[in-house]
């Protein structure tokens, strides 16, 4: 890793932005936490609970069951129950000589982040010895850092890394995208970054290209927001260096206001902004989900229609395609978990394939992305814990934490991985990468899950990033 700690020049760098807005909710958590004064005093917290004697491990679970995020903890329930029936959980661990039952105690951040921090401090004085946490930075930042001022051990998932990089105080990044400086003691996490969309879209980009003649201007739907803008500085400057003989003309479309509803001369800007006064024919975006689906709708009606759709932070969930109805058609994005992968259980041997379809089978609609990041949160805890020789000494868990290796729901997971490609090294110690695949949102045909029909149903239509995870569908322009 570079341990260059002055990010001279690394405004206009991969990630930068992602990392100002973790730096911001970190900030922003540290503001909470100091006016809440609901937590012990910082001395020797850690150390005195490493005496305890206690015969069950507390793990606290922290996500957005209710509002704005909520999609993402859609599954809890299901996850939950599947991994308190699963051995560890339900029979207890045993760590040197002696056997621990193992307890979750579950919080709801109502999708803030003052409430996230709030949470946090509730199970930190409730004695857990490691708190996980997933889904967006609003969530997972102000957990992480409000774990690490208070030196408890927490893990966390679905953020870019760059944006949980920047929580912390004393990280940074360089002018080349990676991570440096002082990063944390008590924390560790596992997703992927700017650099793993751009290496799961272009890709795209160029099939689509090469079949339909596509030009290679790219629309661009940023928001005036924390993920637009990250999206806005860091994106292009990835893709160009990444594949430089692309030769791809961004046009951003400006930086709207969330939950705007005429995107009219967006929409212009991407008929006639291209090079050379053409049309975009590729289009990549991040923004809210009611956003997307009213430029969406309002780019059919008049008449844009770019060849290929690649989108994040929208399409990830059933609901999403569903609202949108005949537009979701061939709508490409990113995909961290799919139950067509070869993976499975570390606690049970489930397959990725059976799990998706036990969450359908039990009458929870389809499955989502996020059940199996957050099934893999509880699969890295007991790695951890399996390490250490007392559970409650909250310095061995972290270090534990940051040393996991091994291959689970979502695949392999290394948080301390060595690779000349970037695309597979961990930027730093503690975070773990997941290669993801690209996916295409297709009308009404039966699944590979459970062998059940839904209206739409997200398909493998591109690997280039984790080839273990075969294509099963054909990638097919968004519009002809």
């Amino acid at each position: 890793m570079n341990e260059e700690t002055n990010p001279v020049g690394a405004e206009g760098a991969p990630g930068w932005s992602e990392f100002k807005f973790g730096r911001r909710l970190g900030l922003q958590a540290a503001a909470a936490m100091a006016a809440s004064g609901a937590l012990l005093s910082l001395a020797d917290v850690s150390d005195a609970h490493a005496a305890t004697k206690s015969g069950t491990i507390k793990i606290g679970y922290v996500s957005p069951r209710t509002g704005a995020l909520a999609d993402f903890a859609g599954p809890d329930n299901f996850v939950l129950k599947e991994i308190r029936a699963s051995s560890y959980f339900a029979k207890g661990i045993t760590i040197g000589k002696t056997k621990y039952q193992i307890e979750i105690i579950e919080k709801d951040t109502q999708s803030l982040a003052n409430v996230a921090v709030q949470v946090t401090q509730e199970l930190i004085n409730s004695g857990c010895d490691l708190i996980v946490t997933s889904s967006a930075p609003e969530t997972t930042i102000p957990v992480a850092t409000t774990c690490e001022q208070y030196k408890v051990p927490c893990l966390a998932t679905v953020v870019p890394w760059e944006a949980w990089w920047g929580g912390f105080s004393g990280a940074s990044i360089t002018a080349h995208g990676t991570a440096a400086g002082k990063g944390p003691i008590y924390n560790s996490m596992f997703f992927f970054g700017i650099p793993h969309f751009a290496g799961t879209f272009v890709p795209m980009w160029e099939r689509i290209a090469h079949q339909t003649r596509a030009n290679h201007n790219v629309a661009e739907m940023y928001p005036n927001d924390a993920d637009g803008n990250a999206f806005r500085a860091a994106f292009a400057p990835t893709v160009d260096a990444m594949f430089p003989q692309g030769g791809y003309t961004f046009v951003d479309g400006g930086a709207y206001t969330d939950l705007t509803t005429n995107y009219s001369s967006m929409i212009e800007t991407f008929k006639t902004g291209g090079k050379g006064g053409t049309s975009c024919d590729l289009y990549v975006n991040c923004p809210l989900p009611p956003d997307f689906q009213s430029f969406w709708t309002q780019a059919s009606q008049q008449n844009y229609k770019p060849k290929l759709a690649t989108v994040a932070k929208v399409m990830l969930f059933p609901t999403d395609a569903y609202a949108l109805g005949a537009l979701s058609n061939n709508i490409a994005t990113d995909a961290w978990f799919t139950p067509y992968s070869p993976y499975e259980s570390s606690l049970t041997g489930q397959s990725a394939n059976q799990f998706a379809a036990a969450y359908q089978a039990q009458g929870n609609g389809q499955w989502v992305q996020s059940m199996g990041s957050t099934y893999a949160l509880f699969e890295i805890a007991i790695v951890a814990l399996k390490k250490v020789s007392n559970p409650h000494n909250r310095l061995d868990v972290a270090h534990a934490l940051q040393s996991v290796n091994y291959e689970g729901m979502c695949g392999p997971i290394n948080m301390n991985a060595k690779s000349a490609d970037p695309l597979l090294a961990s930027p730093a110690k503690g975070i773990g990468i997941i290669q993801p695949v690209g996916v295409q949102w297709k009308r009404g045909s039966t699944d590979l899950v459970g062998h059940k029909k839904y209206p739409w149903s997200q398909w493998v239509v591109d690997n280039s990033l984790n080839k273990k995870i075969p294509i099963n569908g054909t990638l097919e322009p968004t519009n002809a």
